[in-house]
């Protein structure tokens, strides 16, 4: 590559760079305490009590309020402008933050959790919908596979840091830590609030359809969890799922009669808008429930320390940071599709390669190989994914497709964690890993197959454009709804 090709690829301006900085890091913050207690389990279970409900809680309960809202978040962005969402966020967060590190009970450190759900809401579609308005063409795909690789790093660096500060500190301390980054970026940006001239706050925002969402979702995630403890016949679980599923279809029929809705259905009309988030609801579906039974199984089965299971399951973040931008870049060249395909059947596969797990357990046989194939997996699918979904709806509507898509991969693991005590049982066993790693690999060959079928890539002379213009539905030769530059 040429000097001028590479420096093209780079922020061109103080204002992008900045931008860019600010978008990484509140993003990274807000996805990371989604996966960093995985590997500090154990250890708040051991302090706190509550086995594996609590377990499941600590995790669900973030993932709950941060699903949920996270649509709403999208409309608050582009009422009151994206800088100010992500200062509200980033004061809350490091509120609750502390909050969850002072926590006495598990049931207060649930509370906590969910609260600090709340404020990462606000952070994660500002941030991305920052990057799309300020970058265009080929720098917005190298942009958006910057966001990507280090905010889906997130995803699996999390359980490193809790497991160091687990073996070394005390589980608290992941929690505390967020209040340095959030310090860091707060002048940056406070700097940015003159991006947020001429919003328009003449929209409404959907509460009432925000509030149906916290109950839709939050009943069938309560039976799920609470069934292992009560069984399907208890009132404390079929009435919250029966709740939750009435809640839902009103959410469903309450959006589709509004004139302002947070979740606008009418963007599922858009081919690659809808096929690409039912990708994402399969792919992050089975990143959280591998990761998280991983995680615990190779602790409280395997007998690692949780620093060295968090290193363990490193290799992934490493190969993902160092090819997501690459890849990026590839799709925004040639399109999303086949990267799409192709990332998670790698993905799929490294799980699959993990049933070789044995007692005693081997890593470097047994576990690394898998890790190995699947950061492979992962640094080719997630920047052609997120590129495949935002450059699909209109740039005036960013924030809100940006929240759609983060609002599907969080509630995909919040639903998934939420069956990890069907499928693996009350007590983790090697039985019960094999099981949660079939059905991981599963939603991973369905995400293959979603993007494969269901995604298309742009015109070969607008190629760079998967990523700068939107696509609207119409028809292809096929008879269905397909993605056509406009």
């Amino acid at each position: 590559m040429h000097m001028t090709d590479a420096a093209a690829l780079l922020p061109s301006t103080p204002l992008q760079r900045r931008v860019l900085v600010v978008a990484i890091v509140a993003s990274f913050i807000a996805i990371l305490d989604g996966f960093v207690v995985n590997l500090a389990l154990p250890a708040i279970g051991r302090e706190l009590g509550g086995g594996l409900v609590i377990q499941q809680w600590v995790v669900d309960g973030y993932l709950l309020t941060l699903g949920a809202l996270i649509l709403v978040a999208g409309s608050l962005s582009d009422h009151f402008g994206r800088a100010r969402i992500l200062e509200w966020g980033l004061a809350g967060f490091a509120l609750t933050s502390v909050m969850c590190g002072l926590a006495w009970t598990g049931e207060v450190l649930v509370v906590s959790r969910a609260l600090q759900g709340i404020a990462g809401a606000l952070l994660v579609p500002s941030s991305l919908a920052m990057i799309i308005s300020s970058f265009s063409g080929p720098a917005q795909s190298k942009a958006i596979g910057q966001w990507s690789g280090w905010t889906s790093a997130a995803a699996i660096v999390g359980p490193l840091i809790g497991g160091v500060a687990v073996d070394l500190l005390s589980w608290r301390v992941i929690f505390f830590i967020n209040v340095i980054p959030a310090i860091a970026i707060w002048p940056m940006l406070a700097a940015l609030r003159v991006s947020d001239a001429a919003r328009d706050k003449s929209k409404s925002i959907d509460y009432l359809g925000a509030f149906l969402a916290m109950v839709g979702l939050g009943g069938p995630v309560f039976a799920f969890i609470e069934q292992g403890r009560t069984g399907w016949g208890s009132p404390q679980v079929w009435i919250p799922l029966l709740v939750g599923t009435a809640a839902m279809v009103l959410f469903l029929l309450h959006e589709a009669r509004i004139d302002e809705p947070m979740l606008p259905l009418r963007l599922f009309g858009i081919r690659n808008f809808a096929w690409g988030n039912l990708a994402t609801l399969a792919i992050y579906a089975g990143i959280s429930l591998g990761f998280f039974v991983l995680g615990i199984y190779l602790q409280q089965v395997g007998g690692m320390g949780a620093t060295v299971a968090g290193m363990a399951l490193l290799p992934g973040t490493v190969i993902l940071m160092l090819g997501a931008s690459y890849f990026g870049g590839l799709a925004g060249k040639y399109g999303p599709r086949w990267f799409m395909t192709i990332g998670p059947l790698l993905c799929g596969a490294g799980f699959l390669m993990s049933l070789t797990v044995q007692e005693p357990l081997n890593y470097w046989t047994q576990v690394l190989p898998g890790q190995i194939v699947f950061g492979l997996g992962l640094a080719t699918l997630v920047a052609p994914l997120t590129a495949a979904i935002l450059g699909a709806v209109p740039s005036e509507e960013a924030g809100i497709g940006s929240a759609v898509n983060n609002a599907v991969a969080r509630i995909a693991g919040l639903i998934s964690i939420a069956f990890a005590g069907v499928i693996v049982g009350p007590v983790f066993t090697r039985e019960g890993l094999y099981n949660a790693l079939l059905v991981t690999a599963g939603l991973f060959l369905f995400g293959a197959l979603a993007s494969a079928v269901g995604i298309r890539n742009p015109l070969r002379d607008g190629a760079t454009a998967a990523v700068s213009k939107p696509i609207t539905a119409s028809k292809n030769d096929d008879g269905g709804a397909g993605g056509q530059l406009t």
